[in-house]
């Protein structure tokens, strides 16, 4: 199993951009986008460039993250196998959201079904059935019947107190994260600091975003703050998330975060930079692990990191030029690029 999936995954990290694949796809006339993107791998994403589809552009780079999970599992089972199909799932419960928000806005089954993400053979929710509940009360009554009951059963809770939309969206992804958190486990017993390493630096990202969005920009309560963070055993633990969370500034938040986190961040200069730093240095962790001795569990969840994060790039790039943005306004929207792999 390890041979062939360290073997699978080397030749798939041939696969990721380096900076001067960004550099010549963003320079590339109209004309010759298709041109340019196949020789680079990714066809796909340039059908309909001139008359771009987001809502397609989306659905074809998960499809393409989809596909290459499904060939890097091929050789797992158990632990490692349940937690790369779980790690596709949070694409699923982005449906989930878009079920509810069209129950919520009454949108008619055919127009909801169209906007939904194409799960393929990972796909575990009868949608045809959901998108015909009556309301939300119902459709919350039927995803508690299936797959995701227990993530859903702790968000319709939260909903029922606030009767809020984006508390429910924030329940939803507290739990999913939970899930995942809770099937690393395992893993990081058995593939050891390098696995625990990436999920450490995803963790406290989501954690440390989420706590100062809910916190200064929704001025949510500490205690409902806390409440929609992830449990967490890595270097910011739930005791620290709960002392974070009571704090007055994003200022103060930060100048009491570890010194591992301060050396990354810098002053607060807002939250998306809080974002990015902590994106780019989980995607340099990621590169050190994929191209390192580590487990083959951890070297294929590090390549699907950074191949995700690729795929977004070029999406910002296509997106950017189809609006005829300028190259350096397109550059801002695009997560940054490792360095190492100029």
């Amino acid at each position: 199993m390890s041979a062939y999936l360290n073997t699978r995954v080397s030749l798939f990290s041939g696969r990721l951009w380096r900076n001067a694949d960004f550099n010549a796809v963003l320079a590339t006339p109209h004309g010759e986008m298709a041109e340019a993107l196949g020789n680079r791998g990714l066809p796909q994403l340039a059908a309909g460039f001139d008359n771009l589809d987001h809502r397609s552009l989306e659905q074809r780079i998960i499809a393409q993250v989809l596909d290459e999970t499904r060939v890097l599992i091929r050789p797992l089972s158990g632990a490692a196998r349940n937690f790369l199909i779980y790690w596709t799932e949070r694409f699923e419960v982005s449906n989930v959201k878009t079920l509810l928000r069209g129950k919520m806005t009454g949108e008619r089954p055919a127009a909801l079904l169209a906007r939904l993400t194409p799960m393929g053979a990972f796909g575990r929710l009868d949608v045809q059935d959901l998108s015909h509940a009556e309301d939300v009360g119902e459709l919350l009554r039927r995803l508690e019947a299936g797959p995701y009951a227990g993530i859903v059963r702790q968000a319709r809770r939260a909903f029922e107190e606030s009767h809020d939309p984006f508390i429910l969206d924030a329940a939803l992804d507290r739990g999913y994260y939970e899930g995942l958190a809770h099937r690393a486990q395992p893993l990081e017993n058995e593939a050891g600091a390098a696995f625990r390493r990436l999920m450490g630096s995803l963790i406290d990202r989501i954690n440390l975003v989420w706590m100062l969005r809910y916190r200064f920009n929704y001025n949510l309560p500490p205690a409902q703050v806390y409440f929609l963070l992830v449990a967490s055993h890595y270097s910011l633990p739930s005791s620290r998330l709960r002392e974070l969370a009571a704090l007055g500034s994003p200022e103060a938040v930060l100048a009491a975060l570890p010194e591992q986190w301060q050396r990354v961040l810098g002053e607060f200069s807002g939250i998306p930079a809080v974002f990015s730093r902590m994106e780019s240095a989980a995607a340099e962790t990621a590169a050190k692990v994929l191209h390192s001795g580590a487990p083959a569990i951890a070297r294929a969840f590090a390549y699907l990191i950074l191949r995700e994060r690729d795929l977004r790039s070029v999406r910002a790039i296509l997106r950017g030029r189809h609006l005829d943005l300028a190259p350096a306004d397109i550059r801002l929207a695009m997560f940054p690029v490792q360095e190492g792999l100029a």
